[in-house]
């Protein structure tokens, strides 16, 4: 990708401060996990794939959890299109998702089942299904 210019000051502080991690939807979802007694790592990096993390990690169940962000990996409800460097813009958020796919193929390989949500959906159906899949893996029953 080659550098572009931000196209306002504004905006160029404003991606700045994009949280990468601990996002509020993140942190709902966590919090209803610990409540209902599960333990997790966080920001686990990928085996094989040191520059690639997963938000939430059961290593022993091999459950790797992942909240997306609908800008960031191109939610087909709330996905927008940045119409100043358009194209910049496209192939960076195309490069996101070619990422994701690449990600998710990697861990299931290595025998994980991974979860992806978009940070739009209900924590609290994220968290149940997190811990009927983690409890599943586990060969216990809820």
């Amino acid at each position: 990708m080659s550098t572009i210019q931000p196209s306002s000051p504004m905006v160029s502080a404003r991606m700045k401060r994009q949280a990468r991690r601990d996002t509020t939807p993140e942190v709902a979802i966590r919090k209803l996990l610990h409540a209902a007694g599960h333990r997790y790592r966080l920001n686990e990096r990928v085996p094989g794939m040191p520059r690639r993390t997963i938000d939430i990690a059961f290593t022993r169940a091999r459950v790797a959890v992942l909240i997306d962000g609908c800008f960031w990996h191109g939610c087909p409800v709330h996905a927008t299109q940045p119409k100043a460097n358009a194209q910049w813009w496209r192939d960076k958020l195309d490069r996101n998702m070619e990422r994701d796919v690449e990600t998710t193929t990697h861990l299931t390989a290595a025998g994980w089942t991974v979860l992806r949500f978009w940070e739009h959906e209900s924590a609290e159906d994220v968290a149940r299904q997190i811990a009927d899949v983690v409890a599943a893996r586990s060969g216990r029953s809820r």
